[in-house]
């Protein structure tokens, strides 16, 4: 609830000044981008140079690194700056203040989840130059934002649009904001929940396989039956910022609350956003070069402009380049001349739902070891544009935020989680072990990593490789962490493990080492008393990418290049597998295992085969089986069910090798062999035939002329993107792009099911070939600038959609020698 800061209770009223806003004229582009300029700042020591290659990477020279870091924020700012307020304004609650009072809610709920506490230890937590280098980061991107409010015509264009103006940054800002870290699987213990309310927790497992091997139990004291729209103010804090024409506020699509707002903001009952990420090293013993050579690809949500920025900082005693994220200082993923470095999703769970009993007496206490303990109160004032302030009462349990309250029931809910814990501002651990200059470094700055938890790969220039994951690690000393616990005091964090314990690799026998979110805690870890997770991703990235390193032969920077865009569809040849043995009952299936049974599994753009393979398994397939398995349960999983055991229990029936699974045909198949072979081909068989009709309709009668591509499309969306018209749409968004690939090929894509459009996957790529750093290649789709007049912002896009790359230059006589642009910071005197 809101309320004025001097008064009572207000109604909060629709803010009806986006449609003027829209009528603006948005086709106005900015100038023509100078190839030379030059600004007098203030709080420079010495000059500074920034040369902007072909590419739009720039290359920021400094002769000290105060300056370095500051001109890094000034060129973010140059090249991101409404990316950049807009990506502040949402972590730090303060979007209702230029763009009305519709979204108060989401400000509201973004405060929640603000790091609140001591500084002096978060800024120790990440080393002994994070402190100084995020204030030379903030200054310069104040710098530039003076700029632009004295010189409007160098304003964004989305500042006109909007009528406002860019704030000033503390160095606070940086790390105080957690919400835009990748999170866990607080969604999934939601949904994990709903199958214990109706009696069947291992139904679950359809959804969602444990691995290790786990059976998951109701920890005692639960009420498993939480009401609906419980993670609504979770889900605001966490998800970006979309305008909507009429109202000038999110768009979104479903959900409930008990918030007075909640009518106004509906929310999405799924997060179909499945991120993820490649990466692997290479010994040079395994290279045609001789070198090692390391390759990245992080999986993460399609925008415009790119979640991703790549830059290059000089100066001396540190001289790094690749990517990071444009509001943070440092690179998180590339090299520093010295050694070589990549990240990727490591499911360690940092998150629980705490749920409590609120006092029938007295609703601001709640039950904690047999007391009533009083809420912690926040009051936190919002500015609201045209509107007087108002301000709202945050409330905190020790465990963390409450974001819900059930009154009929007199229950609170609050999350508490690690990455509110001190030095865990996602990838910001970065400005360390940027600068380490061998393993042993480089391990020790990764014992701090906090969040997100990850798999960090490891190349350097004396031919040595490695693999160390970092995270922060809650000790869950008697459950599990897969449900809601009671917040009675009976679940507490028994501290946190050790980053020592974790398990690492160097120089490993093979040669090479890879990960793609896959479960990798070998056998031997005792991950029994060390419950880091049991959630993980369906492995075929990482079985087909062991499959392709793991051959006798030696890998050229192409080799890794080609990998990156792999769409070989390993759940494509199982599934085929099993088709072969079947019998088509009828034309339509006869057709349709014509063109599956005739397929390489390649999941090409232009294929016929991928198109209504993709169908048949997300449309058809995937809804029936889980109908069959879950009958009326089947309404809890919105998402794909665990590819993984889906495989597993239709392969069963044929008698094939199941691996480790231990699967056998479940009874919903029948209760005899025989019965449930039929039943299953029936299932089989029946999808397939409705997929192919799907397809008829969709792409006409004439199979030869279906393609995945026309089906499947890469949208770069720009938080403009529903705002506009169609036309003036153009100016902002990149694409739609034909594409292949799919949730399980290398080349990863997940996409909406409603409409196959793209939602995440590897929009920046690199491979790098350690020692020969001018050699090493890259891309950022759709572009490096996140100015839609720039010819950097959507220069990259058709580059990447066809698997092609830019070389990531790192010595200067090269970089002179692909300028394009030329920009110089100089002391103001």
């Amino acid at each position: 609830m809101f309320y004025p800061a001097h008064a009572s209770a207000l109604e909060v009223k629709k803010n009806n000044t986006a449609q003027q806003v829209i009528q603006k004229d948005t086709s106005t582009r900015a100038p023509q981008q100078q190839l030379q300029q030059s600004w007098q700042v203030k709080e420079l020591q010495q000059p500074v140079q920034i040369l902007v290659d072909h590419w739009g990477v720039p290359h920021i020279y400094a002769k000290n690194q105060d300056d370095l870091f500051f001109a890094q924020g000034f060129n973010a700012a140059r090249d991101r700056l409404f990316q950049l307020d807009l990506w502040r304004r949402r972590g730090l609650g303060q979007l209702s203040e230029v763009f009305g009072a519709s979204f108060l809610e989401q400000d509201r709920a973004a405060r929640l989840f603000l790091y609140r506490g001591d500084m002096h230890k978060e800024w120790a937590a990440y080393g002994q130059h994070a402190e100084q280098l995020s204030k030379r980061f903030v200054a310069g991107i104040n710098a530039y934002v003076d700029y632009v409010h004295k010189n409007r015509d160098a304003l964004p264009i989305e500042f006109k649009t909007l009528n406002y103006l860019p704030a000033h940054w503390l160095a606070e800002d940086v790390v105080r904001i957690r919400s835009h870290g990748l999170t866990r699987n607080l969604t999934s213990e939601i949904t994990r929940a709903k199958f214990a309310c109706d009696g069947n927790l291992s139904a679950d497992e359809v959804r969602q396989r444990l691995s290790p091997t786990w059976i998951t139990k109701v920890p005692e004291g639960l009420d498993p039956c939480l009401p609906d729209g419980i993670l609504r103010q979770f889900t605001l804090a966490t998800q970006n910022v979309e305008f909507d024409a009429n109202t000038l506020r999110l768009s979104q699509t479903a959900g409930s609350s008990n918030d007075t707002l909640a009518q106004q903001t509906p929310l999405p009952t799924t997060d179909e956003r499945q991120e993820g990420s490649n990466n692997w090293v290479i010994a040079p013993s395994k290279t045609s070069t001789g070198r090692a050579i390391l390759a990245n690809d992080p999986h993460r949500a399609y925008s415009a402009p790119s979640l991703r920025y790549i830059a290059h900082l000089s100066a001396p005693g540190l001289d790094v380049i690749g990517a990071g994220e444009p509001a943070l200082p440092g690179i998180s993923i590339g090299h520093n001349g010295t050694i070589a470095f990549g990240l990727t999703i490591m499911s360690i769970d940092q998150e629980d739902l705490y749920v409590y009993e609120i006092n029938p007496a007295n609703k601001m206490q709640y039950k904690y070891r047999g007391k009533w303990e009083n809420f912690k109160k926040q009051v936190e004032v919002f500015q609201v544009k045209d509107r007087t302030a108002l301000q709202s009462e945050l409330l905190f349990t020790r465990h963390g935020p409450v974001i819900f309250q059930e009154a009929n029931k007199n229950r609170a809910f609050a999350v508490r989680t690690g990455w509110l814990q001190a030095g865990m501002a996602p990838y910001f651990g970065s400005v360390d072990y940027m600068r380490a200059q061998n393993f042993s470094q480089f391990k020790k700055a990764m014992l701090h990593w906090g969040a997100p938890t990850e798999n960090q790969v490891y190349a350097d220039v004396k031919g040595n490789i490695g693999w160390v994951p970092g995270g922060l690690t809650p000790i869950r000393p008697n459950w599990d962490g897969l449900l809601p616990v009671p917040g009675d005091g009976r679940y507490e964090w028994a501290g946190f493990l050790s980053g020592d314990k974790l398990p690492s690799s160097y120089n490993p026998k093979n040669a090479w080492f890879a990960s793609a979110n896959e479960m990798n805690l070998p056998k031997s870890y005792p991950y029994r008393d060390r419950k880091l997770g049991f959630e993980w991703p369906y492995p075929a990235r990482y079985q087909r990418i062991a499959d392709v390193l793991s051959q006798d032969k030696k890998f050229s920077l192409e080799d890794s290049m080609q990998l990156q865009n792999d769409v070989l569809s390993l759940p494509a040849q199982r599934l085929t597998a099993i088709l072969k043995t079947l019998k088509a009952n009828d034309e339509v299936t006869q057709k349709a295992l014509q063109v599956l049974l005739n397929w390489n599994h390649i999941e090409s753009a232009d294929s016929a085969a991928a198109a209504l393979f993709q169908v048949w398994l997300t449309q058809t397939l995937a809804p029936a089986y889980k109908e069959l398995m879950l009958d009326h349960l089947a309404i809890h999983v919105a998402t794909m069910p665990d590819m993984t055991r889906m495989l597993d229990n239709l392969e069963s029936m044929n008698g094939i090798n199941v691996g480790n699974s231990g699967a056998s045909y479940p009874t919903q198949f029948g209760n005899n062999p025989q019965q449930a072979k039929t039943a299953r081909d029936t299932l089989l068989l029946n999808s397939l035939a409705a997929a192919y009709k799907k397809l008829e309709l969709s792409q006409g009668m004439d199979n030869k002329n279906w393609r995945w591509g026309n089906l499947q499309k890469t949208l770069f969306a720009h938080p403009f993107s529903k705002m506009l018209d169609s036309t003036s749409r153009t100016q902002f968004d990149v694409g739609p792009l034909a594409r292949g690939g799919s949730a399980n090929t290398v080349n990863q894509s997940t996409y909406r099911l409603t409409d196959f459009i793209q939602l995440n996957g590897p929009s920046f790529r690199v491979v790098i070939d350690v020692g020969n750093w001018d050699n090493s290649r890259a891309v950022n789709a759709p572009g490096q600038s996140g100015d839609p007049s720039s010819p950097h912002y959507r220069d990259l896009a058709e580059q990447w959609a066809k698997g092609e790359y830019f070389p990531l230059l790192y010595s200067k006589p090269v970089v002179e020698k692909n300028t394009r642009q030329r920009f110089e910071l100089v002391p103001l005197k």
